[in-house]
């Protein structure tokens, strides 16, 4: 069953730029990479993007299709340390095909709204949130 983020950890994770997906390979191996995403509707968007990569066949898709589960981290550091915080948010997983996944991308990020994602999308389920961010935020 999903469970509830605390509010501010929901807030701060929405907020964030840039995160990193972390999967697992069919052979046990972890997989992470960092992410542009999007909190839309409680799930978690992100896709396969025009950057730079040597294939859109990317493992991160495959890794997913096999294990139906990732974790998304987010995190800021600064050298003081009064200031850091991170969230991480395990999931379920699930490669889609989806324009309000892309919709919602596109309304975060500039760079989408210029040339959108082809796509696919891996849409992130929240099952549990793990967060430690300042107290008082």
């Amino acid at each position: 069953m999903p469970s509830s983020p605390p509010a501010t950890a929901e807030r701060w994770l929405a907020q964030a730029r840039v995160g990193r997906l972390a999967t697992v390979t069919p052979a046990g191996l972890p997989h992470v990479v960092p992410v542009c995403f999007a909190l839309a509707g409680g799930t978690i968007f992100t896709a396969v993007d025009q950057k730079p990569k040597a294939t859109r066949a990317l493992a991160r898709l495959d890794n997913v299709r096999a294990t139906g589960r990732a974790s998304l981290l987010v995190d800021h550091y600064e050298e003081d340390w009064s200031l850091l915080w991170w969230i991480r948010v395990d999931c379920t997983a699930a490669v889609i095909d989806s324009e309000a996944a892309i919709d919602a991308l596109a309304a975060k990020y500039e760079q989408y709204r210029e040339a959108r994602p082809a796509g696919p999308v891996i849409a992130l389920e929240p099952a549990r949130w793990r967060s430690w961010i300042p107290s008082d935020s």
